[in-house]
């Protein structure tokens, strides 16, 4: 066996593989590769720019965006399959069933394999390839992965509430659309279809935007100079509309006005009280009371009977 595999022809045909053209570009595209993940690795930096509120964004920003913006596009197109892989894997296989299988046959197996040495050679099997320390994640990992874990979380956080507020308003409007799309979809599409379809949407749209950015970025400034007219036209329009109303309702103002200060006047020319005829009041008297009184003989009272 070891003689045909020192074969000189064998081993003509194995440098011929590894070292030809083919196996020359495998290790170059390997290599590339390996350098784009650390790469994408190495992006996980806090951005220097921040939110609206003056809070800084997670290292997770930066490599989202360098992920999605397909800088990296061995690692981007490697993370884009493996999505999909794995959306039909969770369809179609029952991972959770095969994982109880494996686990149960792993134990199995080491269970028999120790009773097995015991009853046989008074020792079991499995505990000689028992290690001589168990296996512990050091404090240091352990600290790192829970700090990716909240980094993560908090991405998710942040941008929840960046779309809500509408700090990017196009954002919001994308999340909108497809919020209600899916409303509509869920209806008849299963949730894995939804999951492959968002999949789709976030991988192949910057790409598509990024293939065709000039042409899109015209077709948007069009779009906001159309936009931009009509809301001109419109406010013009409104303007007018609004002068006109104004004028119309200080003409009216004007003519009540008028009205009214015309009715107020002729109330103010009419007597509040009705004439009085002079011939219709006695004479005064034009001499004295006092001395007519005076005058007249004033009655005795009546004398007691006796």
């Amino acid at each position: 066996m070891n003689s045909a595999a020192n074969h000189p022809s064998v081993q003509n045909a194995k440098d011929t593989v590894v070292n030809g053209p083919v196996g020359q570009n495998v290790q170059a595209e390997a290599a590339k590769t390996r350098n784009e993940f650390a790469d994408l690795a190495n992006s996980r930096q806090t951005p220097e720019h921040k939110a609206a509120t003056g809070q800084n964004l997670t290292h997770y920003h930066s490599m989202f965006y360098r992920l999605l913006s397909w800088k990296n596009p061995r690692a981007t197109g490697i993370a884009f399959g493996a999505t999909i892989l794995f959306i039909f894997a969770a369809r179609y296989l029952n991972i959770i069933r095969y994982g109880l299988k494996l686990l149960y046959l792993t134990l199995g197996a080491t269970a028999t394999a120790e009773v097995a040495g015991q009853l046989a050679f008074g020792r079991g099997l499995t505990s000689q390839f028992r290690p001589r320390q168990y296996f512990t994640i050091p404090k240091a990992s352990l600290e790192r992965l829970l700090d990716d874990v909240e980094q993560l979380i908090n991405f998710f956080v942040i941008e929840s509430q960046r779309i809500v507020f509408a700090e990017n308003v196009y954002a919001t409007g994308a999340a909108f659309f497809a919020s209600l799309i899916s409303y509509f979809l869920i209806k008849f599409v299963p949730l894995w279809g939804l999951t492959l379809i968002a999949t789709l949407v976030t991988y192949l749209v910057p790409l598509i935007y990024i293939q065709n950015k000039e042409v899109i970025d015209a077709q948007l400034e069009k779009g906001r100079q159309i936009a931009s007219q009509q809301a001109t036209q419109i406010k013009g329009l409104a303007n007018q509309h609004a002068g006109n109303a104004a004028k119309t309702v200080q003409g009216y103002t004007q003519q009540y006005t008028a009205k009214a200060q015309e009715t107020i006047n002729q109330y103010r020319g009419r007597s509040t009280s009705p004439e009085i005829r002079k011939e219709e009041l006695p004479a005064a008297p034009r001499h004295d009371l006092t001395t007519e009184v005076s005058e007249k003989p004033v009655a005795e009272p009546p004398q007691p009977a006796l």
